[in-house]
């Protein structure tokens, strides 16, 4: 299955400990969203916005990577998921159930999101603007 990543697992090497199966394909841009930060664990989620893009990761995943991507998003407590299309394939991503006003990240948890910037070539200028929400 295809999987957008957009936080954390943008991350290569986050992404290949918890799925161990996960193939990164390239980047690619979510269309209509913004990215933000949010909730008790300051973590990355989207929200629809007009004329508004989340860059991101595409990844193959396989149902055993799925399994573990939904603990870990604490799925469907904290994440449910979401699909869209995109060149005519199926991709799934998460986004948090409960949209709670924004919160700063860590420094740890920024630090992984921006090696997953530079991992997946992504622009950082939607990171920024992002933080400054």
């Amino acid at each position: 299955m295809l999987y957008f990543a957009y936080g954390s697992n943008l991350n290569h090497f986050q992404m290949k400990r918890r799925c161990k199966d996960s193939k990164y394909l390239k980047k690619i841009n979510l269309k209509n969203f913004r990215l933000t930060f949010r909730s008790k664990y300051r973590a990355a989620d989207i929200e629809p916005k007009k004329n508004s893009i989340v860059p991101g990761g595409l990844f193959e995943i396989s149902k055993s990577d799925e399994k573990k991507l939904d603990i870990y998003e604490d799925y469907p407590i904290l994440y449910k998921k979401i699909y869209f299309i995109y060149n005519n394939k199926k991709i799934m991503t998460y986004t948090m159930c409960k949209k709670t006003s924004f919160a700063f990240p860590t420094e740890k948890y920024l630090n992984v999101v921006k090696r997953g910037y530079k991992d997946c070539k992504l622009n950082k200028k939607y990171l920024t603007k992002a933080l400054k929400s």
